[in-house]
């Protein structure tokens, strides 16, 4: 019970019981009279502390939520303000945080520009030297280079009067007279002349002339093929054919390979594998090379005409990327037809590659700038760069199919079944050709390979006359002469077969004089 209470208990019974007493003494009341006035007087005053203390509980319950209200609006100001203190010293510690990383920074780029301005002059001053002695190796190589053609113009000059000598000498009958008119294609040699008592007679009546037959040349089967090569390019019998590379293990077309057959006068088909190697030799390639380029253009243009999503790849040879006379047409041409660059694949052999001098280098890159793209083919060696191929603008590599599966041996450094894996890192795909077995597609999908080549799959079929249509009998359209091929250069016929050994000598020379 709390003091308060008491307190004023005892207060309003002093008071009640005074005015009993005030009552009984000064008001003449009786003793009842004056107790029941203290008692009402006792009651009056409980009652007044009743309703007091009810009136004082009240109030402050009605005051209540307008107390919680300017609690809570403190109490979120308060908050708010807090907050709003943690957040500029948060933006004060991050801004000092960023510009010491920004000062650290600094100091780390100003520590590496002397790094490399270092390594940059220590880099200059290994190379320079290396630079003038790879000047001075020029300029040497140049001068070997004219030594050479000096040399070369010199044994020629040397053969040609050797030959002129000789035919001077076989010309001349074995007698001294006069010899046969060089209209003939005989040689007339005089009977043996008589005695001195009858040269009257034998002045009078001239001897008979004895005619003697030269010995037919020998025609080698390198020579006839020539022929045959020579026969098929100017009659255009270069037919084309396509072999289909599929996708694994979907089997679906995606890319085509362009190969050569040549058509003899009697009709039969003569293969690349016949051909090439005579053709190379006699340069005959360029302008084979000329002829398909072009219809595999054509070619390219009927299939994106059916909105059909397929490459087509090409063999281009190394001499047709040297040749001064075919290959700037041939550049114009591809130029010209660049819209279908990323649908034509051109294919160089490793062997090529690998023995590539400036020139054929350049006329990659010449290639490579307008859009076309490149394939190794016939790949004998793996140990290769995919870094250096991407950069010459090889997106493909053509290995056989015994190669991967290491059915033949071949120089390595990497697991052939690991080179799908190596290439595909470079964006190079792997293409494995001369699939002739199904058991070899499923060997193949184990070793990540994703397109296929092979009889397995479609051997090669020519081309249909519609997909050809427009090309003329000289390799040109008909409609459109200047969008045509480049026109082939035309063939010099030398006199005697010895001209023609000094100039297949002597181009062997020129190449190298060239390539400075």
């Amino acid at each position: 019970m709390r003091l308060d209470l008491v307190f004023v208990s005892v207060c309003m019974a002093l008071i009640a019981g005074s005015a009993g007493a005030i009552a009984y003494s000064a008001f003449g009341f009786g003793a009842p009279s004056a107790m029941l006035t203290a008692i009402a007087v006792l009651a009056l005053l409980s009652l007044y502390n009743l309703l007091s203390m009810r009136a004082a509980v009240r109030q402050p319950a009605q005051n209540q939520p307008g107390d919680l209200l300017r609690i809570t609006t403190d109490t979120v100001r308060q908050e708010a303000a807090r907050q709003d203190t943690l957040r500029q010293e948060m933006r004060q510690e991050m801004r000092q945080d960023m510009a010491r990383q920004v000062t650290q920074v600094e100091r780390d780029l100003v520590a590496l520009q002397r790094r490399v301005d270092g390594t940059i002059e220590r880099t200059r001053a290994t190379t320079e030297p290396l630079t003038a002695e790879i000047g001075e190796l020029g300029t040497l190589v140049r001068q070997l280079a004219e030594t050479l053609s000096d040399h070369e113009r010199k044994l020629t000059e040397i053969e040609l009067a050797e030959i002129e000598r000789v035919e001077v000498v076989h010309a001349r009958p074995k007698l001294e007279v006069p010899p046969a008119p060089p209209a003939l294609p005989v040689v007339q040699a005089l009977s043996p002349p008589p005695v001195a008592a009858a040269a009257p007679i034998a002045a009078s009546t001239p001897a008979p002339a004895a005619v003697v037959t030269p010995p037919a040349p020998k025609v080698t089967a390198a020579d006839a093929m020539a022929a045959t090569i020579r026969s098929a390019i100017d009659a255009n019998r270069v037919d084309l054919y396509l072999q289909p590379m599929v996708t694994l293990p979907q089997r679906k077309i995606r890319y085509y390979e362009a190969l050569s057959r040549l058509r003899s006068d009697k009709g039969d088909v003569v293969l690349a594998t016949d051909f090439l190697g005579t053709a190379d030799a006699h340069g005959l390639m360029p302008q084979i090379d000329n002829l398909v380029i072009f219809r595999c253009v054509q070619v390219v243009r009927r299939l994106l005409a059916k909105n059909r999503e397929v490459g087509l790849f090409c063999n281009v040879s190394v001499s047709t990327l040297t040749d001064g006379s075919v290959f700037p047409q041939l550049l114009e041409f591809l130029e010209a037809n660049r819209a279908v660059s990323s649908s034509i694949v051109l294919e160089i052999p490793q062997s090529a590659l690998t023995s590539a001098g400036p020139i054929e280098l350049e006329s990659l890159s010449a290639l490579a700038q307008h859009g076309y793209r490149f394939s190794l083919d016939n790949v004998t060696d793996l140990r290769f760069e995919p870094r250096e191929l991407l950069a010459r603008g090889f997106r493909y590599v053509k290995v056989r199919a015994d190669v991967l599966l290491k059915r033949i041996a071949v120089t390595s450094d990497i697991d052939p079944a690991d080179l799908a894996d190596l290439l595909r890192r470079f964006g190079i795909d792997l293409i494995a050709e001369r699939i002739e077995s199904e058991g070899s597609v499923v060997d193949l999908l184990e070793c990540g390979v994703r397109f296929g080549q092979g009889f397995v799959f479609s051997p090669p079929r020519p081309v249909r006359a519609e997909a050809l249509q427009g090309i003329t009998d000289r390799g040109e359209p008909a409609g459109n002469a200047s969008s045509g091929p480049p026109a082939a250069p035309a063939r010099t016929q030398v006199a005697v077969p010895a001209d023609a050994a000094t100039a297949r000598r002597s181009s062997g020379l020129s190449q190298i004089a060239r390539r400075i």
